[in-house]
């Protein structure tokens, strides 16, 4: 198992229980990178991709400013530019639910999985069935995004609940009055991203995994079409299957895969913080600023954001600031202090949102588990289950066609 991100675990978990001996081998640490400090969504009703009708032309208005949730750094990188081109081709009615059928399907198989899981490894993540509400400043807004409501009603079987004026805030007191409304997903859950991944290496330690960590992989050994080893910065490590869940890493890999994956680092942020003395019950999203709030047992965190930067590991406190900024227009304390972590991570994003779980073309012995862009979390029990029922060659749960890594 090459990653030890939040797929990487679940894979590894999945695995060991189908009776595989598994070795995860990470660049850093388990669960350092885009699994620690997320909004700790597992939401079912994530289903419609970001490549919808009209999403070109809100990208292109928001593009080039700073101070927009969705955010291009200007720079020469083709391979960028060749992403937005296949995902505007995307950007129709037809493709979109194309798309939000396969998510839907690893979505509603994860959080199934992620229930069973939690009662049989008896893990404490801070796990809340509190639903997810989207809130609207604006009537103009929350009346624009009701289509959007009636389509995941009517077609995705995702019912809401919907808040008007002073309801909202009767529900959610740490809202201010005077908003527009919100709609009301209880199908959503949540949890702390952080402890889940403490406690999956707690499993994966019981289970008989191997962790090796803070070590880099830059290759495969191969022989007559197959992997027989990885080349990394400690040595050769001989398997006879591997699974690739390297996240935004993963095309660094595409020559010997014998696939193109084109996926692009999406960089999100979070600030985490103690909860404000007014705070929220339950975790909702602001639509028109693309800011997320979750509230923890213990702890408060504000994230989201989109920026393609490359690989840029610098925090922007410009865009950092966005966020405080954003929710300051919904919430009567939006912030706390002190503040314990600013973070960010790159989100594995491609261009129809659809993850990458398949074969690699070139090496028959080796599972590419990658590009779940915003959803790895919610994603990532269904996405292990299928990782092993692939590589142990059994009836999948779902089927994994529309994750073809020669889909493009």
């Amino acid at each position: 198992m090459i990653g030890g991100g939040v797929v990487g675990a679940s894979s590894a978990y999945y695995l060991s229980r189908a009776g595989w001996k598994v070795t995860v081998i990470d660049r850093a640490s388990l669960g350092s990178a885009c699994s620690h400090g997320n909004c700790g969504y597992v939401s079912p009703s994530h289903v419609l991709p970001l490549a919808e009708p009209g999403a070109v032309r809100r990208a292109l208005k928001s593009m080039l400013s700073d101070s927009s949730p969705f955010h291009i750094k200007p720079r020469f990188d083709p391979a960028l530019w060749t992403w937005l081109l296949s995902f505007a081709v995307r950007c129709n009615r037809r493709k979109m639910l194309e798309s939000a059928t396969a998510i839907q399907a690893i979505l509603n198989s994860s959080v199934k999985l992620y229930q069973q899981l939690l009662i049989d490894e008896h893990i404490d993540c801070d796990w809340q069935d509190r639903g997810l509400l989207f809130v609207f400043l604006t009537r103009g807004e929350m009346e624009h995004y009701a289509e959007t409501d009636r389509l995941l009603t009517d077609t995705f079987c995702c019912p809401t609940t919907r808040y008007d004026g002073d309801a909202l805030v009767q529900l959610e007191p740490a809202l201010k009055p005077g908003l527009a409304g919100a709609f009301h997903y209880a199908c959503d859950k949540h949890l702390r991203p952080d402890r889940l991944m403490h406690a999956w290496r707690e499993v994966l330690d019981r289970c008989g995994v191997t962790v090796v960590e803070n070590t880099t992989v830059g290759g495969f050994r191969t022989e007559a079409g197959k992997a027989r080893a990885v080349e990394t910065s400690n040595g050769d490590i001989a398997a006879d299957s591997f699974v690739l869940a390297t996240g935004v890493w993963t095309p660094l890999f595409e020559s010997q895969l014998g696939c193109h994956l084109p996926i692009q680092p999406g960089k999100g942020l979070s600030i985490t913080m103690p909860r404000p003395a007014i705070c929220p019950k339950v975790p909702m999203m602001f639509h028109e600023h693309r800011v997320g709030v979750t509230p923890f047992r213990d702890g408060y965190r504000l994230g989201s954001t989109m920026e393609f930067a490359g690989y840029d590991e610098t925090i922007n406190p410009r865009r950092l600031a966005l966020l405080s900024a954003g929710a300051r227009h919904y919430l009567q304390e939006p912030t706390a202090e002190p503040i314990e972590e600013t973070w960010y991570g790159w989100r594995p994003m491609t261009p129809d949102s659809r993850p990458i779980i398949d074969r690699s073309p070139a090496l028959k012995n080796v599972i590419i588990a990658a590009g779940h862009n915003m959803l790895g979390l919610s994603m990532a029990t269904g996405t292990g289950k299928l990782v092993s029922e692939l590589l142990s060659e059994i009836t999948p749960h779902i089927d994994p066609r529309p994750y073809a890594s020669t889909r493009w």
